[in-house]
């Protein structure tokens, strides 16, 4: 794996840019033209309760991860840039500060750290709603998911469909995917949430966004996974993306994909949605940079940040 990789992306060839890596991890991938905004999206998924950086014995990735590392990072990047910082869910299970705080540090750490929104993966329901919506009370940030019905559920005033943030004068439209709870979460666990067709869901909230609230950026946070090769019945992103128009980029969750890169999706009229998933246990975080003029993007720009890095001690 190459962490630290740039890969420019963007909508037509007369608009690419080509940055070359830079050392330090914080440095824009992409420099605005005159007129331009550059905005940069910071984004995890997976992170699975893995507050301290993993063991020195581990097999593959050694002393990796941590939320203090990713916290100085995300701190360097915004003094850089305007930035919104995302998560595509399964913050809980795996390490014994869920089994024992049952989620209260991970959303403590993540608000600390600054997240602005996060969606809902399977795992953050194995202790069931209820349990949900109480660790939920230590978390600052939005969580949102655009179809997984919470009417008449205690997440029902929590969790919302859809968010709209302005960073850097850019207005940015985010939703929220969850994965089909069947075969993973318990039907007791997740009663009275009701799982809608992620397609349908995301065609109505993607044309809300660009025609009524008028967003420059259109941002999936989403669970579903990444198939690059789906088998029968795998139905990720990539698929997504396929089916719908008006997306920008998806911030991918649930496979434990280490995309070496992002990669991009055609879309039905033929534009391209980016995506990008960061493996698992906050061992990477991705970024995407892209610089907007007059409400449409010029350029885009993906960048692996090792958590490992030496500037982040």
């Amino acid at each position: 794996m190459t962490a630290g990789l740039s890969v420019p992306l963007a909508r037509s060839s007369s608009v690419f840019q080509w940055p070359v890596p830079a050392a330090s991890l914080v440095t824009p991938l992409l420099q605005p033209f005159a007129g331009e905004t550059l905005i940069t999206i910071l984004h995890t998924n997976d992170t699975h309760s893995q507050i301290d950086p993993l063991p020195d014995n581990d097999k593959s990735y050694p002393n990796k991860g941590g939320v203090a590392r990713r916290a100085t990072l995300v701190k360097f990047v915004r003094k850089e840039n305007p930035t919104i910082l995302i998560d595509a869910g399964d913050v809980f299970q795996g390490t014994p500060y869920f089994n024992f705080y049952k989620g209260e540090v991970e959303y403590k750490s993540m608000s600390m750290i600054g997240y602005d929104a996060g969606t809902l993966g399977n795992h953050d329901f194995d202790n069931g709603v209820d349990d949900l919506t109480a660790a939920l009370k230590f978390a600052n940030f939005d969580i949102v998911s655009t179809n997984y019905d919470f009417r008449g559920t205690p997440l029902e005033a929590r969790v919302k469909p859809y968010l709209v943030r302005v960073v850097g004068g850019i207005k940015i439209g985010l939703f929220g995917l969850g994965i089909n709870p069947e075969g993973l979460i318990t039907p007791e666990n997740f009663k009275g949430v009701k799982y809608l067709d992620p397609v349908r869901m995301t065609r109505g909230v993607v044309k809300l966004l660009r025609e009524q609230e008028r967003c420059a950026l259109v941002v999936g946070m989403s669970h579903l996974g990444y198939y690059e090769n789906p088998r029968e019945k795998q139905f990720g992103d990539s698929q997504l993306a396929a089916q719908v128009d008006g997306i920008d980029f998806i911030a991918s969750g649930h496979t434990h994909t280490f995309m070496q890169k992002p990669v991009l999706q055609k879309t039905p009229s033929g534009s391209d949605t980016i995506i990008f998933q960061v493996g698992k246990s906050g061992i990477y975080v991705g970024r995407i940079d892209f610089t907007v003029r007059d409400g449409k993007i010029t350029a885009g720009a993906g960048r692996l940040l090792d958590l490992r890095d030496g500037s982040l001690g």
